[in-house]
């Protein structure tokens, strides 16, 4: 994964009409920590609109999923993080007897620890089996074990695609599934960029520590010289498109070595870490029009700020 990691961001540092680097990398250790901290922001209103929806309208999400007693699931759930919005989900599957299995995928080994560990702790019946592993390889991997999928997919993660990544995302992730399978989509929604860019640029600063922690790690796993101090966080919000962007801004004219690679900056040039799409029912349809994944049912937080859409693969 480390030779990856550095391919991925020379080939990104590289690009001549915007630097890039992949926002997939802000996850290590100290990257899982600060992203726990920005859910639990005062401005970071996604987690707790989803939460809400897992919360109070668990029965409501089972309903819609049509499940059958008589059958067995994977419950897998792709970008597992904490697990402090599924557990209420798996608590209600467990309370009703489904015969289920729960099967949280991510490429960062200590949140599939942490999770572990706090579901034994929590619900000591359920079955928990780790997969440390890119989502799709993790998928094909379970294609065949007879069991129903339900694939989770939370935290508007999928925002984090353009419209045509989504849409891609989603046909695969459909080739990885049989007739019936489900897919849980959680989603940020539309709003006002009032509501909206202080989520990625809190008064605490948190989002930017989040953001330049990847320049910490690039640094500390790949041997490279970034000076912190001479970069910031720099969030955008188009609020006619729908898409938050987040940057990291150079402060001055600088170079940055990585190997026998050299990088030059212009003062205020900025490198694209992330995307963050919103959506409307509109949006949603068209990522799903050309693939084999059908909507089923929606569901949203009293506030209607987040929705959780019930997918099927036709």
């Amino acid at each position: 994964m480390l030779e990856q990691f550095k391919k991925e961001v020379i080939e990104g540092l590289s690009k001549i009409a915007q630097k890039t680097l992949p926002s997939k990398y802000f996850y290590d250790k100290k990257g899982d920590e600060l992203f726990v901290k920005i859910t639990r922001l005062p401005e970071y209103y996604l987690t707790r609109a989803e939460m809400e929806t897992f919360q109070e309208k668990t029965s409501d999400i089972i309903a819609a999923l049509h499940l059958d007693q008589g059958k067995k699931y994977s419950i897998v759930e792709l970008g597992a993080g904490d697990g402090t919005k599924t557990i209420h989900l798996l608590r209600a599957l467990i309370n009703r007897n489904y015969d289920f299995e729960y099967l949280p995928v991510d490429i960062s080994k200590d949140a599939l620890d942490g999770i572990k560990t706090f579901l034994n702790a929590e619900l000591p019946t359920l079955v928990v089996k780790p997969n440390h592993n890119d989502y799709f390889k993790a998928l094909e991997n379970l294609k065949q074990d007879g069991t129903i999928k339900i694939i989770l997919f939370l935290g508007s993660n999928i925002g984090n695609l353009i419209d045509e990544q989504a849409t891609e995302f989603i046909y695969q992730l459909g080739s990885s599934l049989a007739k019936g399978d489900k897919i849980i989509l959680g989603v940020d929604l539309k709003k006002a960029k009032e509501i909206i860019l202080p989520a990625y640029n809190d008064n605490q600063g948190i989002t930017a520590e989040f953001n330049l922690n990847l320049l910490d790690r690039i640094n500390k796993e790949l041997s490279s010289n970034f000076i912190r101090a001479n970069f910031i966080h720099a969030p955008f919000y188009d609020e006619e498109v729908g898409i938050a962007k987040s940057y990291i801004k150079s402060l001055v004219k600088q170079s940055v070595t990585l190997e026998e690679h050299q990088f030059n900056f212009e003062k205020d040039e900025l490198i694209h870490t992330e995307v963050s799409r919103k959506y409307d029912d509109q949006v949603v349809k068209q990522i799903l029009s050309k693939t084999d994944i059908t909507w089923e049912h929606k569901i949203t937080d009293k506030n209607n700020l987040f929705a959780d859409y019930i997918l099927q693969r036709n």
